[in-house]
């Protein structure tokens, strides 16, 4: 299941001059049309526009199942442009599938830059309406539940939620100064805030900016172990990170922050956002690049793409990176169709949100989100290219040897593109799509897709939406 947003303003959403809900007072210097809508990053450095949340389910091959779930902006939006937003997590017992966002309405002005109520901070430039993060989970029959309003992730984004052992564990950021409020938090589901969170620890680099250093953005369980990756900030580092210790799920506060063995220990020059364990050997980690289009295919984005490492000697290793048919070896920009004979160029810089599933014949095939970098040259010329964090990007899939670790075999293996978002739409999660617990009847439509997935020889998936951070 993939999640995605579809840009819902319109011009009339934003009028040229009015105030922005920022300070010093700024006014904007485009309406509310798609896409130069969001050039108002220039006078407003928090803007965002909140949008509806839509999932929608594919074959493993990407083609669509018919199966498409719109979440009521009555219960949770996204902001448009907030690509680290809208990660899919399933459950540990595979029956939902978890997400978060904002309990707003749509078409309100940076609210991924807000406090959460109660939690104003010193500094804080964003006077946006205080809101609350949110907690969403999707069941199998296509229901999306209650949502669990907290406190955390005050002036900044939450983005990625995992249900196991009956709470919920969420990664995200605070634009404050309380690492209490950011990075790592355990949440008890339906819970009222504040008292609902609790900070499982914080890792503190040399800078000692923890609110920084735990800018954390994805989220994934393994072996009963909590692991969250840090890529983006000029702070702390960007590198994968296990919360608490190996084979128990972390509670209460306190619990140890740390960077796994062989990953980098210090500086902020890789980018990883997904992770995906095919085994306690094996862990794939998406990276998507620094975001800059002159830098893509360059040695300054060498780590951009899927990472493979294995774990020799207690030590993870860097097998290779899996980069074939991106488009990242030379900027490929691609183009989407809009209205009126307008189009969007843009081009792949990496990955964000994956995940995967192991194969009986000995590979491992993973499904993932691109991310991009658009040109301002492109801009320039008049394609609509303005902000990776609303640029339209791609779902991918690429197949991979499980037990090879030579980059010259590796070489042979390429990205398949399953689906590109269309104009006014982001991709942001994905997960495979959750099942009926034991004994449960399923749903007409479940049951046919169950019966069609065994058909195939496969599973379904279902996939994502944003964050610009």
């Amino acid at each position: 299941m993939v999640s995605s947003s579809v840009y819902a303003g319109t011009a009339d959403t934003i009028t040229v001059g009015q105030a922005l809900p920022i300070t010093p007072t700024a006014f904007a210097t485009n309406n509310g049309a798609y896409p130069g809508v969001f050039d108002n990053e220039t006078p407003d450095a928090n803007f965002g526009i909140t949008s509806p949340i839509t999932i929608t389910e594919y074959t493993p091959a990407g083609a669509p199942t018919g199966v498409v779930i719109s979440v009521p902006t009555t219960t949770l939006v996204t902001s448009f442009s907030s690509k680290s937003e809208l990660a899919f997590n399933l459950s540990a017992d595979g029956t939902l599938v978890t997400f978060m966002g904002y309990p707003a309405a749509a078409n309100q002005l940076d609210l991924s830059n807000s406090a959460t109520p109660g939690e104003n901070f010193s500094g804080n430039t964003d006077v946006a309406p205080q809101t609350y993060r949110a907690i969403a989970q999707l069941d199998a029959g296509g229901a999306v539940g209650t949502t669990t309003k907290i406190v955390a992730y005050t002036g900044d984004n939450a983005r990625a939620a995992i249900l196991a052992g009956g709470n919920y564990y969420t990664a995200g950021a605070t634009g404050g100064t309380l690492a209490s409020l950011a990075g790592v938090q355990i949440v008890t589901p339906a819970g009222a805030p504040p008292g609902n969170i609790t900070s499982l620890g914080s890792y503190v680099a040399s800078d000692n900016k923890p609110q920084k250093d735990n800018n954390f953005r994805g989220l994934t369980i393994f072996n009963n172990t909590l692991y969250t990756s840090k890529g983006s900030g000029s702070k702390g580092v960007n590198t994968v990170y296990q919360v608490g210790t190996a084979g128990t799920l972390p509670a209460g506060t306190g619990n140890p922050v740390t960077i796994l063995p062989g990953f980098p220990s210090s500086g902020t020059t890789t980018h990883p956002f997904g992770l995906w364990f095919a085994n306690s050997t094996t862990l794939y980690v998406a990276d998507e690049g620094d975001g800059v289009y002159t830098d893509i295919g360059t040695s300054a984005n060498s780590s951009a793409g899927l990472g493979k490492y294995s774990l020799v000697g207690g030590v993870w290793q860097l097998d290779y990176v899996l980069t074939t048919n991106l488009g990242l070896g030379t900027p490929t920009p691609y183009v989407v169709n809009g209205p009126n004979s307008s189009i969007y160029r843009t081009a792949p810089d990496g990955l964000r949100n994956i995940t995967g599933r192991v194969n009986s014949n000995g590979t491992v095939t993973i499904f993932a989100i691109t991310s991009t970098a658009s040109s301002a040259a492109d801009q320039a010329a008049g394609y609509a290219a303005v902000d990776e964090g609303c640029d339209p990007n791609q779902l991918v899939s690429i197949t991979d040897n499980l037990a090879n670790t030579s980059p010259s075999v590796a070489a042979g293996e390429g990205f398949v593109l399953l689906q590109t978002a269309q104009y006014g739409q982001v991709l942001r999660g994905i997960s495979f799509a959750p099942t009926y617990a034991t004994g449960t009847p399923a749903m007409p439509w479940q049951a046919l897709v169950v019966l069609a997935a065994l058909l195939m020889g496969g599973a379904w998936l279902a996939l994502p939406s944003s964050r610009r951070a």
